[in-house]
Order: structure tokens, then sequence, then C-alpha cells
């Protein structure tokens, strides 16, 4: 049986990789997808690097567009990233017959639903595990290998950026902006990190893993997102002192509000328990948390980005791809796992809405009653007090911080409370706020 002939949209980081992993295990693919995969053309507009990387082993072109029109080519592998050029390669790919794997988290969650319905007409495949999580399979354990479950959440690091940052503030007791210099400087953080410490990244693969759990619309407009920028290293040390650690985490679950069905969508960063495995997520790496009715809490865990571990989810698609290619396009895994006519469009919460428990940082002036004035305020908006630090003020100190973890309640209770307690002569400056999950 012949190769399927492959064209391959970027040769940086991620299509190097991809190029080099499938020469190197060539002969271990084949046996597992039935017949050869060629890459036969790569489009890049550094040519010459291009032509050093591949060796004279594929043909070489400065224009995307020569790639998704050519005939010969089976698959187009976009790794261009961005929503501009790469939606309007990708639509033309699916406009020629041409399947399509992509890592690109961000087109996916903006143009998803455009791009599968392209895709679903014209009988073709996108295939994108190397979009969220890197080398972890995490899109296939959703969409295939959970199948059975009615999942009830999903909890993620899934920025490697943000959690080294992270990191390196708990262990070393830095601020943001040294342990950010930190991580540009060992290349963990890009020279303009916004996308990563904002939380859009994350944003964009929650939304994804958010529409295969539940089987809706990728809607990234709806999400809630919270970067790490504005986190201090006290919050850090408290959360330390009573037991969790704080993650930047991609959440998406099931929730009824009023007795009707809504869907979390939400990016920020979290309390964690310090207990559970993924809070000892550390460094660059990558973990999801998925809990399903039938199987319970599954953890996926492993390199979120990089050369080879990317290009190992990009080629475990092109496998996919090739096994099935000659299939009954019915008869196929949906692109959202569910039937394309059983997506239904439960609705995703506004961030007032979600229910979570809370860790809030209050300075106060160090005088009687202060204490008995805050606890008042939440029994009045019927939050309970779950945990509390009152710290000593230091020497010569009129001013202390109040430490309180609270029960779960509705964040528009919460920040009602917190705009009652900001207004006490007593309190100084604005309360912090950090939203705490269990994960039980």
């Amino acid at each position: 049986m012949k190769s399927i002939k492959v064209g391959l949209l970027g040769i940086g980081t991620v299509g190097a990789g991809t190029f080099q992993v499938l020469q190197r295990n060539q002969e271990e693919i084949m046996r597992r997808a039935g017949r050869g995969i060629e890459i036969a053309m790569v489009a890049d507009l550094d040519v010459a690097r291009a032509k050093q990387i591949t060796n004279g082993q594929c043909t070489v072109v400065n224009d995307a567009r020569e790639v998704v029109n050519h005939p010969d080519i089976d698959i187009v592998i976009e790794l261009i990233g961005g929503y501009g050029i790469a939606k309007e390669l990708v639509l033309q790919a699916i406009a020629n017959g041409k399947h399509v794997v992509t890592a690109n988290k961000a087109l996916l969650a903006v143009h998803g639903n455009e791009i599968f319905k392209a895709a679903q007409d014209k009988g073709v495949m996108v295939a994108f595990e190397a979009a969220v999580a890197g080398g972890i399979p995490i899109i296939k354990a959703l969409r295939e290998g959970l199948t059975a479950n009615r999942i009830q959440w999903i909890a993620g690091i899934i920025n490697g950026t943000t959690n080294f940052i992270l990191s390196e503030m708990r262990d070393k007791g830095l601020d943001f902006a040294t342990a950010l210099k930190d991580a540009q400087r060992l290349g963990y953080a890009e020279a303009d990190p916004t996308f990563d410490i904002e939380g859009m990244d994350a944003a964009h693969k929650a939304t994804l893993m958010s529409a295969i759990a539940f089987g809706i619309p990728v809607q990234f407009n709806k999400a809630y997102v919270e970067g790490i920028q504005h986190l201090q290293a006290v919050d850090i040390r408290y959360a330390e002192q009573l037991g969790y650690r704080i993650k930047l985490l991609g959440i998406t679950r099931r929730a009824l509000v009023n007795g009707v069905e809504g869907i979390e969508l939400r990016v920020h960063p979290t309390l964690i328990p310090t207990k559970r495995l993924i809070a000892n997520v550390e460094g660059a790496m990558n973990a999801v948390l998925v809990q399903g009715d039938a199987v319970g809490a599954t953890l996926y865990y492993g390199k979120g980005a990089g050369s080879e571990p990317t290009a190992s989810a990009v080629i475990a698609d092109l496998v996919d791809i090739t096994r099935l290619a000659t299939a009954d396009p019915e008869h196929r895994v949906p692109h959202l796992a569910f039937q394309p006519n059983a997506i239904n469009d439960i609705p995703v919460l506004a961030i007032s809405e979600i229910t979570t428990s809370y860790y809030l940082r209050i300075q106060v002036a160090d005088l009687p009653g202060v204490l008995a004035d805050i606890t008042r305020i939440l029994a009045d908006a019927t939050i309970s007090i779950d945990a509390m630090l009152q710290k000593e003020p230091a020497e010569g100190e009129t001013q202390t911080d109040i430490i309180m973890l609270t029960h779960q309640t509705q964040e528009k209770n919460i920040m009602a409370a917190i705009a009652t307690i900001e207004a006490l002569p007593t309190v100084v400056g604005t309360v912090t706020k950090i939203r705490l999950e269990a994960l039980n």
C-alpha cells in the first residue's frame, strides 16, 4: 500500500521535532499505522533552515498555499499558529478534501465550530491532540477512553510557563517579577509572556476540553480568564501554612444553578490541598485531573510543551487518520466526541454564578472588634469560615493580616461581602481573593 503523503506547514520547534521523530521511528510507526507516513512537502518562510532540517528528503517551499493545494498531499499539518493565515490555510485544505492535524489551540478555541463543521461537510478529519497539554494524550482520553462516563469536572495545570513561575515563587520565595525574569532567562517564558501569564493559553485549552467533555460547542468568548500576574509571594506563603498550594488551573464543571444545568469554564489561580497529587506537579510540567461518574478520578501527567513531546501527539494524530482515512466518515470518532447532531447548547455560566470556596487576605488596623465586624459581614451573607490565620503585627506596626478560608458559596455572594468589608474604616486597601478547590 502506498504511503500517506503529508504536507507540513511550519518547521519550527514542533515541526522539526515531528519531522525527526517520524524519520527516526518510521518502521515502528508503519507497523502501527499499516502503511508508511511520509512528509512529502514542507512550507516555511525560512527555506534555507527548512532544507537543512529535512536534508533533501522532501520538497521545501516558502508558500504554504502550494502545500494545501497540491493534489498529492493527503494530510496537512498546521503548525503556524494564530488565527489569521492559519485559519485560511486550514479551511482551504479541508475544502480540497485533505485531513488536517493541528497544534493550534487558539485557532480551534475561537473558530473550532466553523472548522469542524467544514470538515464534517467535506468528510475529512481534523485532529488536534497536540493542541492541549503537549505530549499528554488527554484529548484521546476524553474523546475515546472515557466515553462510557458522564464527565463531572476537569481541572488542569495546562500551561508550563505559569507553573514554572509559581514553583519558583514557592520554592525560592521570589516575587512574581523576579520569577518571570528567571523563566525568560531559562527559556520557559517568551520575551512577551502575556499570552501565558494572563491565562489566555490555558483558557484556549480548557475551552477545547470542556467542549469534548460535555458535548457543547467551543465557546472561548464565554470563558472567565484570570492570570497570575497579580499574585503576591505572601499569599503563596500563607497558603502553604494552611496546607495548600497555588496553581493556575483550567477548570470546567457541570453545575446546577437554581435547578438549571450550566457549565463552569474558568481559568484562574487556585488554592489546592497539598495532599492532592496535582498540587505537587512542579516546574514546567502539565497535569489534568478528570472526574468521571464510572471511573472516578484519573490523572494525566507529562510534558506540556517541547519539540518531541508535542511531536509525539502530532504523529499519534497522523497514525489515527492513516488508520481511518478509508473508513466511512459516519463511523469515525466525532471531532468533539459527541455526534454533531447531539451537541447540546448548555449555557456557560458567568463567573458570578459559580460556587466554590475562597481564600481571603484582609489587611486591617490592629484594633479591637475588627475580626468581629468581618465575621458578622460574612455571616450576614451566609458565608461560613473554614479556617483562619490572624498574624501578630510586627513590632512598631499598626496593621496586620487576617487570612480566612471560606466554605463554598456563590461568587456573587463573596463579592458583595468583600465590598462591604472593604468599606470598613479599619480595613486597609483591597481584599485579596483567590478561589479554592478541594478537588475531592
